[in-house]
Parts: structure tokens; sequence; C-alpha cells
């Protein structure tokens, strides 16, 4: 039988296996000290954020032109499930990266790219995506935010809600009715320190707790025309085209969420003995950790499957991003639950990192659509 090679198949090029081993040796001996404290202040861990920016991490959603690595959006992912092993807070500076960014990237004219993207690159800033309200989720097209023509400008009105970022962001990526009789909606450009923007209060979450969330509200902003994200009315475009690619960075954090919890699961069950022995050698916990492993990995392969598919510019993406971002994040909450399981009661104690995991991989689960939302994309995407 002759080897045949296929070509759907991904494969890492050797610059990118060094860039993850690199990105990894940063997570394992910077990040993961920072984790505990990261969960249990809630604090934004601007030291860790300085440290993505120096190492060139900060630059990986971005094209070389623009001061990025230029290396796309499976390296991208890879770099997001090293970090969120350790800390799914901190993998989250590199999401919201992505998230805040890629409506421009995708949209934005040349200008508004030259304006933005060489200082996001380097850390120098730092975006927000606003898109879910209080009364609109799930659902973007019931959004009461509206910004309407004055002259040259638009005048911005609204609350936003669930918004990552917000108040750490030097500027957000708005999304505001403009046309309400035809239910049309546009994207804007609006820099944090115009009058009338206000970071709004922060959440306090079940997990994630060194990443802000907030409502910022918008109390007539002005706003210029060049601060326009693409065409006007076509706002939603920006929005789901944005959100059908960056749903792979909560595949990715719900992957590496994942294996962090199984690596230290398997690492406690060589150790603790009970009956005797180490507990790995009971059959009741080698099929939970065999489990673990097994469904993590078949995550890792779906997401780097889609990763490669937006890199390649296959067709199609939506159901398979949406796939990897349904199953990686249903595997992160059995697997962190599991874990838990493992460690009995430590488990249950903050002083061992995996009832953090298991509360940080809930999220996964309801941000960037909730997985409801995933099997509605894919079900139509079978439909056709």
């Amino acid at each position: 039988m002759t080897a045949t090679a296929f070509p759907d198949l991904y494969d890492i090029p050797q610059e990118l296996l060094d860039f993850r081993d690199l990105v990894r040796q940063l997570a394992q001996e910077q990040i993961a000290p920072r984790a505990g404290d990261i969960d249990r202040t809630g604090e934004y861990p601007w030291d860790i954020r300085k440290l993505l920016g120096e190492q060139d991490v900060l630059g990986l959603p971005f094209e070389a032109e623009y001061g990025g690595t230029g290396t796309g959006t499976l390296m991208l992912q890879m770099a997001v499930e090293e970090i969120a092993k350790v800390c799914a807070s901190s993998s989250l500076i590199l999401m919201i990266q992505e998230l805040g960014s890629l409506p421009i990237t995708l949209f934005g004219n040349e200008e508004q790219k030259q304006r933005f993207l060489p200082r996001l690159a380097t850390g120098e800033i730092s975006p927000a995506f606003a898109l879910s309200e209080p009364e609109a989720g799930s659902d973007p097209a019931s959004m009461r935010t509206f910004a309407k023509r004055d002259g040259d400008d638009w005048i911005l009105n609204g609350t936003k809600n669930w918004i990552t970022n917000a108040g750490i962001a030097d500027y957000y990526v708005v999304f505001a009715k403009t046309d309400r009789d035809n239910n049309r909606i546009s994207a804007f450009i609006v820099e944090s320190d115009r009058d009338g923007v206000d970071p709004g209060k922060k959440e306090h979450k079940l997990g994630i707790k060194g990443s802000p969330t907030g409502s910022p509200t918008f109390t007539d902003v002005r706003i210029p025309a060049e601060n326009l994200l693409g065409v006007e009315g076509k706002g939603l475009s920006v929005a789901l085209g944005t959100l059908e690619r960056t749903r792979l960075g909560a595949a990715a954090q719900a992957v590496g969420i994942a294996q962090g919890a199984t690596d230290y699961a398997n690492e406690y069950a060589k150790e603790r003995i009970a009956f005797g022995k180490p507990i790995n050698q009971l059959q009741g916990l080698q099929f939970k950790l065999a489990d673990m492993e097994t469904g993590t990995a078949a995550a890792r392969e779906l997401l780097y499957k889609a990763c490669t598919m937006v890199d390649r510019g296959v067709p199609g993406v939506g159901k398979y991003t949406s796939m990897a971002k349904l199953f990686a994040s249903d595997n992160a909450m059995k697997v962190t639950v599991e874990a838990i399981q493992v460690l009995g009661g430590y488990g249950y104690v903050n002083e061992y990192p995996v009832e953090r995991m298991m509360r940080d991989a809930k999220i996964t689960q309801i941000y960037e659509g909730t997985n409801e939302i995933q099997r509605v994309v894919i079900a139509r995407a079978m439909a056709k």
C-alpha cells in the first residue's frame, strides 16, 4: 500500500513549532506562577500583557506589513492554547487582541489599518469588541444602541454589556443601529478617550477573573466619519464575519484549559497513594484520565483543522469553526469536572489549580456565541 498525500490534512512548519515552544516556556516559567494571584485578586495582569508585547506574541494576529508576525491563525491559536494551559485570564489578552482588531483587518480601509494595527501589534494600545447589549446577546439585530448622522460626524448613544477589556481598551469596535426603519446596523471605531464614553461597572464573575468585563455606555459620543468601519448599514456582516473566525480563540482557550487540567490531574495521580499504590494504577481513575486525554486530543485536532482551513482560505469555514468551539468547550467543562474528581477534596480548594480551571472553562461554552448558537450554525450549514 503506497502512502498518499491528503491535501486536507494540516502540517505545522518547524518555525511555528519553535514559536509555540517559546510561548510554552513563557507560560510555564513566567505566567503560571502568577495565575493563582491573578484569579484571587481579580486584577488585570499588566505585567503579562507587557511580557507578551515584548516577546512579539501580541503581534500574532497581524500581517508583517502592519508590524505583526504574519504567521496566521493556527499559530495564533496554538499560542492561546499554551497560555490557557496555565492561566485562562492571561490567554484572553491574546484572544481579545484578535477579536478587537479583526474587524479592522477584514473590513477596515488602509488608513484605518495604518492608524491602529501597528500600535496593536507592539502592545502600545489594546482593543475591545462591543456587540452584546443587556437585551441583545445572541440576537444582535435587537440592539438598541443608535448612531445618527450629524453633518460629517455620527452621534452615538447606547449601552453595551459583557464587554471584555472594558476600562482597559484604548478603543472599542461598537455596533449600532443606523437605520431603525430597515433594521440596519453599522460598525464604528470609538476611541475610549472621547467625551461621553464611560467603561461602566466591572462585573464580578465565576471565572476569568483577571480579565475585566464591563458595561460601557456611550452618551452623545461624536464620531468622525472616517471611523465608520466597512460599509454603512453592513455592520452585522462585520460582526458575523469577525466571530466566524474569533470563536476559534474560545476553542483554543478551551483546549488549553482542558490540557492543563488533564496534565495536572495525571501528575497528581502518579504521586497520590491510596490502598498502598499510586491512584493512577486504579482502573476507575485510569479510565477518567484516558477519557480526559482522548477528548482533549480530539478537540485539538478539530481546532487545528479549522485554523488551517482559515489560513488556506477554504470556503465554508464557519461550520468547522463552530464545531471546534462547540466540541472543545463542552470537553473543557467535562474534563475540568473530572480533574477535580481525580484530586478529590484537594481539587475543591483553591490551593490547587483545577477548581480555577473548572470555573474558567464554563465561559467557553457561552462567549463568542453560545454553544446553542453554534449548533444552529452547524445545522444550517448541514441543510444547505
